[in-house]
């Protein structure tokens, strides 16, 4: 495992020169010029050096290191010892000579390094040629990376290299802000000294930031690396990693580390596991003789039943929903981070292998070997019997794998079918074969029979968990309740319980017994804490190896330029729940008559039925006014297949995984803050990958879902072929868990069965998010008009039935006496506006005519939907 981390390591911060180079770092040091001479290619028919990074990374290896693991000694294995003949294969020489290797590890960096980037053999030496100049025709000072988003196309062409991309993202450390790209018009500039300040001040903020992770976590190396790969991407997210030969800057610095890094250590522990001599390895990649060996084992990891473990509902449900909900779907989260964790340390690789893990996937890169496959069946079975013990196979989690050389990653075949694109399928296409086979039921040697024994399981006393509804209960789901829960569900409670007052989580292969999960995950415990200056205990847990883990994942403390690393390697697991505050008579009013009231707290999380009220309003008669109800919110991301299949026309592994990244961190990083921000009293039960569901109150969450789409067109840099589409589904605040999730995933079905997607449903009716808006526009003017000319509740209930005989028409059932509305709302609004008091026939006509427009205009062009604008207004009229 140590050697391992070192190499990954060293392949992780092989283009760290890049990032020192361009902030203007030590340019006058007297080393810098043999650097130059050991680390750079020399073009003898200029006289210059190309890639001087190479030499940075040496350069600036000095000073970080003293605050890594242990580096040198007698024992840096794989590394050359203290005295050792082979001095050559240090871990900044391996790291800094990937454009000009010489020895077996400097080899396996600089393979990593083209085969992340999938370049074939001609376009890699065009590169390694090539001067500092990208394709936007800046240089790498000045050059900002440009948006995938931007490029992806499903129907029609890529845009070419000749294409003028117009947005950039901003050169800062993650943040919520730093998310969004800006508009390269009036940001990238030519002025090669202000950008080099631009550099130095996020080299700066990495240095002090480097010194946050603790010094007692240095001698676990998969504990300190894991927290090194968040702090590096915090500050190379925004990075261009290739800015030569006119290439895009298209993948940040950090995803092209991070690919590199796993590919470097599977190539290595596949030449190492198997005793392959190093010099005919050496070879055989300089030559690219065994680029068609299956080097490497792509592994694949998927949780399915997902809804059925979140939405799983038995008679008291409802009590905890809100709870239940949140700590059903952080449990999904720690299942599959645990699962992902078990394969890396069965297989002896470090976090950096892990390449993705989001949304209840991961994705892991491993030498491809008998020893390698058979730990991961072993893997199966006891994930396996897991879920069959405590889920009885309703949930399970699927891992598969496929076997790929380092061809398979090239960007362009020669069928113009980019070998990287059909490994990628090849691999999902495994997982949808397990799926058919969950659990492995009907195979050779398979578990026992499901329900063998089940019946003795139950005790006579405690019965059937009240939450899910079907296992045996162990234990009281209150100290003061005669009710009783199993194992399982106490557990899911208890971490909702717990989310709203922890903000980070360890992992350790001892009980801590400190908030802990009654349940060891495959063999991992799971402890729920606050930073490590509350226990005290994280230091010596990290020494004596029993923590493997320990994740951040707090909200962001600060506004939304504040840096996304706290010291600890982060997971955006978490997402905003609501909570209380101080009690006032406003609120005690608001929240009159709810049985939970008496154990109101500040800061403990609200139930739905509190949420519920969050909208209502008082009158001028100080009445409570609005609905007494929840909005659900569920949405996920169009066509995300087809983007990665065809949106990108030379797909890499860094590119890829970038993309990857980057659609999971609108879900998890930017929506949890914006519900948080603008959005108070909205339940986030899950948002990562490319899918949420929310629950708030109804009219705010309407709201919500607009301010969404707002801003995912922003994220995704205007690309109108990037959407997504959302169902919404109002319902009353003690809606049993199950019927929130078939309802909602019901609104959901509606809207991707328009054509083109791109839509919502709501209240019964799918619209696209462009008819979306100008109904909501109509709500508004129904507001306006509705205020300024008390239009009554009885006038406007009877524009539903208009609007229902317009619909008609439309219909190939037809009925021709419905045409007969236009005559209805002419007569009703008249009839209406003659009792007006205080108005004349010249105002009453101005008014008609306004009403009209306003109401009668909407019923033609949207039929039914209609009925949008119309359900809005009148649910927040009443009292």
């Amino acid at each position: 495992m140590e050697g391992s981390c070192r190499v990954a390591l060293s392949a992780f911060l092989h283009d760290m020169g890049k990032f020192a180079e361009r902030a203007g770092l030590a340019t006058t040091n007297s080393r810098l010029e043999s650097h130059l001479h050991q680390y750079c290619p020399f073009h003898r028919d200029g006289g210059w050096f190309s890639h001087r990074h190479a030499a940075y990374t040496a350069l600036v290896w000095d000073w970080v290191e003293k605050m890594f693991p242990e580096l040198v000694g007698d024992d840096v294995f794989p590394f050359a010892a203290w005295n050792a003949p082979d001095v050559d294969d240090s871990v900044v020489n391996a790291a800094a000579r990937h454009h000009k290797p010489e020895t077996f590890l400097q080899w396996i960096v600089a393979t990593a390094d083209r085969v992340a980037s999938g370049f074939e053999r001609e376009r890699f030496e065009q590169y390694n040629l090539a001067q500092e100049r990208t394709s936007t025709g800046r240089n790498h000072y000045t050059a900002r990376q440009i948006t995938l988003f931007e490029q992806i196309r499903i129907e029609g062409k890529v845009p070419g290299e000749e294409h003028e991309f117009r947005w950039r993202y901003p050169l800062k450390p993650l943040s919520v802000a730093s998310l969004f790209p800006v508009k390269a018009e009036g940001y990238e500039h030519d002025d090669k000294e202000k950008a080099k300040q631009e550099y130095r001040e996020l080299w700066d903020g990495f240095m002090s930031a480097l010194q946050k992770i603790p010094e007692s976590h240095r001698g676990n190396w998969p504990l300190w690396l894991d927290h090194l790969d968040t702090l590096w991407g915090t500050f190379t997210h925004a990075i261009p990693s290739a800015t030569a030969f006119g290439v895009r800057p298209e993948v940040s610095l950090y995803d092209h580390s991070r690919t590199t890094a796993a590919l470097a250590t599977a190539l290595w522990r596949y030449h190492h596991d198997l005793r392959h001599d190093p010099q005919e390895a050496v070879a055989g990649m300089r030559d690219r003789t065994d680029w068609v060996n299956n080097k490497l084992l792509l592994i694949l990891g998927d949780f399915f039943g997902i809804q059925d473990f979140i939405f799983t509902s038995g008679a008291e449900t409802q009590r905890n929903s809100a709870r239940l909900l949140r700590g059903r779907s952080f449990h999904v989260s720690l299942l599959t981070e645990c699962a992902a964790l078990k394969v890396l340390e069965a297989l002896e690789l470090p976090p950096t292998s892990q390449v993705i893990n989001a949304a209840g996937k991961f994705l892991i890169v491993a030498p491809n070997t008998d020893v390698v496959r058979h730990r991961i069946l072993e893997i199966q079975k006891d994930v396996d019997r897991w879920f069959l013990k405590y889920t009885w196979g309703q949930s399970g989690l699927g891992i598969v794998w496929e076997p790929a050389a380092c061809n398979d990653f090239l960007q362009k075949g020669k069928e113009h079918d980019p070998p990287f694109r059909q490994l990628i399928n090849r691999l999902f296409a495994r997982m949808e074969d397990l799926k058919a086979q969950r659990l492995s039921l009907c195979s050779e040697g398979a578990p026992a029979p499901l329900f063998e024994g089940f019946l003795e399981l139950f005790d006579r006393d405690k019965g059937v968990c009240v939450v899910d509804g079907c296992s045996p209960a162990t234990e009281q789901m209150e100290k003061s309740d005669e009710k009783y829960v199993c194992a399982l569900a106490a557990d899911q409670i208890r971490i909702g319980k717990w989310l709203g007052r922890s903000s980070r989580v360890l992992v350790t292969c001892a009980d801590p017994r400190h908030h802990t999960l009654s349940l060891d995950l495959f063999g991992y415990y799971i402890s729920f804490t606050g930073a490590e200056e509350h226990t005290g205990r994280f230091g010596r847990l990290a020494r004596d190896g029993q923590l493997r883990r320990a994740w951040d994942f707090s909200q962001p403390p600060g506004g939304e330029d504040e840096p996304l690393f706290s010291g600890y390697a982060r997971r955006e697991i978490n997402a905003y729940v609501p909570r209380f505050g101080d009690r006032n008579a406003l609120e005690s009013s608001r929240y009159e008559g709810i049985d939970a009231d008496a154990e109101w707290e500040p800061g403990a999380p609200k139930t739905f039925a509190h949420i519920a009220r969050d909208d209502l309003w008082l009158d001028e008669n100080d009445r409570w006014s609005g609905t007494d109800a929840l909005m659900v919110l569920k949405g996920d991301v169009d066509n995300l297949g087809s983007i990665f299949e065809k949106g990108l026309e030379r797909p890499s592994f860094a590119k890829w995984a970038s993309l990857s990244r980057q659609v999971n961190a609108f879900f998890a990083i930017y929506l949890p803050w914006l519900c948080r921000e603008r959005y108070s009293s909205t339940y986030t039960v899950f948002a990562g990958g490319d899918d949420f569901f929310l629950v708030g109150p109804w009219r705010s969450t309407i709201r919500l879902a607009r301010a969404m789409r707002e801003a995912f067109g922003h994220y995704v840099a205007g690309n109108p072929e990037i959407h997504f589409s959302s169902g919404l589904v109002m319902v009353g605040p003690g809606i049993p868990a199950r019927q929130l999730g078939d309802l909602s995933e019901a609104a959901l079905d509606e809207a991707k069965d328009r054509e083109g997607k791109d839509a919502v449903s709501i209240f019964g009716e799918s619209v696209s998010w462009r008819e979306f808006d100008v109904l909501w526009h109509t709500f508004e003017e129904m507001d306006r008009i509705g205020e300024a000319y008390g239009l009554s509740t009885g006038y406007l209930y009877r524009l539903q039935e208009l609007a229902l005989m317009s619909e008609n028409l439309k219909s190939k059932a037809a009925r021709p006496e419905n045409a007969i509305w236009r005559s209805w709302f002419s007569y009703r609004t008249w009839r209406m506006l003659e009792r007006a008091k205080g108005i004349d026939d010249n105002e009453r006509r101005r008014r008609m005519v306004e009403l009209a427009k306003v109401l009668s205009s909407p019923i033609e062009q949207f039929g039914s939907r209609f009925q949008i604008p119309l359900f809005i207004h009148l649910y927040q009229q009443r009292h």
